[in-house]
């Protein structure tokens, strides 16, 4: 694939959404993020797109979490990308480029939710998705979705780091795009977050609480902002167990039960610090149980279902604060269903129940 391409598997040019969006055709709702943001991304009328329909999260107030901080807080429910997870936001534009400059290949290392955005943009797109993981570090759900869409996937037996390690040596070798969080591209995909949170708040918005793994994601939001003039206080929050930031140096060996933020040395470590001490905000940690704290209230108080990284956003604000802003978003970054396991591990058992009224009504009303 080239970037002569007039219309990639993955839909059609950016020249020709731009065109249907003129004529009154599908609402702005339904477009993919390069179709939206056209005049705020790197990419021109004509290049090839690969997309899903990434974007358009839903921003969800959350009254019990609001009365518990004593704030208005609302929650950025990126688990609804086509993947379940923010990446897809990242992957469009990192795809769409690779395939604009030729590659036949894309790569990348992962604890899960990458891996399931590359897969599902490589076979989009047409072309050959590799993944490394970590050897049995990779919850259920996203390696089923990496498997299921074709990618080669390479449990590699080492942690994240090496994994990224690898995989940014064999791509300056080899013709494959790396697409990690270290590709400028997705970062002005992710970017495109914040947009959408300024627009539904009317751009007023006094703090932003982040889970913070490989650190792409907090400098994207921090450059989103940045480009529409809004510098709300960005705080970001990791495991204690996976905290290097917090820490000053990195972890050799992170442990978390949030496998999506479990990075002991993040690729935009610096980029991250400087979102946050530009803004006046800070970074901070939580036990797995504060993690899980929060992942369980969300559920069954709120009735959102996340991932347990993507909690770590909350139970963040809900034990260090965020200050005296009254506006707060919290991102939420993969869907809960990517960590089935752990969502059985901190539920009630199922109940038993004998085919009879009688036996029925004994386990309802006792």
């Amino acid at each position: 694939m080239t970037g002569q391409i007039d219309a990639p598997p993955g839909g059609p040019t950016v020249a020709g959404a731009a065109a249907h969006r003129l004529t009154g055709g599908d609402s702005i709702r339904r477009m993919g993020l390069i179709e939206r943001y056209i005049d705020r991304l790197p990419f021109e009328l004509g290049d090839p797109i690969v997309s899903l329909n990434e974007g358009s999260t839903p921003l969800i107030l959350a009254p019990r979490l609001s009365e518990r901080v004593g704030a208005e807080v609302h929650l950025k429910y990126e688990g609804l990308n086509p993947t379940g997870s923010f990446k897809d936001r990242g992957m469009t534009a990192a795809v769409s480029a690779a395939v604009r400059d030729g590659a036949e290949a894309v790569i990348c290392a992962s604890t899960g939710n990458t891996a399931a955005s590359l897969a599902a943009y490589a076979s989009r797109a047409g072309i050959r998705g590799v993944v490394l993981v970590p050897d049995g570090k990779i919850a259920a759900g996203k390696l089923a979705q990496a498997l299921m869409h074709g990618a080669q996937v390479v449990a590699l037996r080492g942690n994240f780091d090496k994994a990224l390690e690898l995989v940014r040596a064999i791509s300056e070798i080899h013709p494959i795009a790396l697409v990690n969080s270290v590709n400028d591209f997705r970062v002005e995909g992710q970017k495109t977050a914040a947009f959408e949170i300024l627009e539904d708040l009317d751009g007023r918005l006094d703090a932003l609480c982040i889970p913070v793994g490989n650190a792409g994601n907090i400098t994207a939001y921090w450059k989103g902002f940045q480009e529409s003039g809004a510098s709300p206080r960005m705080l970001g929050f990791q495991a204690h167990g996976a905290n290097p930031l917090v820490r000053g140096e990195m972890v050799p060996e992170p442990e978390t039960i949030a496998s999506a933020i479990r990075i002991g040395n993040p690729a935009r470590w610096e980029e991250a610090m400087g979102a946050m001490v530009g803004s006046g905000g800070k970074v901070d940690d939580c036990t797995d149980e504060e993690i899980l704290d929060a992942y369980r209230f969300l559920a069954r108080e709120e009735g959102v279902f996340c991932e347990p990284a993507s909690a770590t956003s909350v139970a963040g604000l809900l034990k260090h604060g965020a200050g005296d802003a009254q506006r707060i978003v919290c991102v939420l970054t993969g869907h809960g269903l990517k960590d089935p396991q752990t969502a059985l591990d901190e539920s009630p058992p199922v109940i038993p129940c004998e085919p009879t009224l009688k036996a029925l009504e004994k386990v309802l009303v006792g």
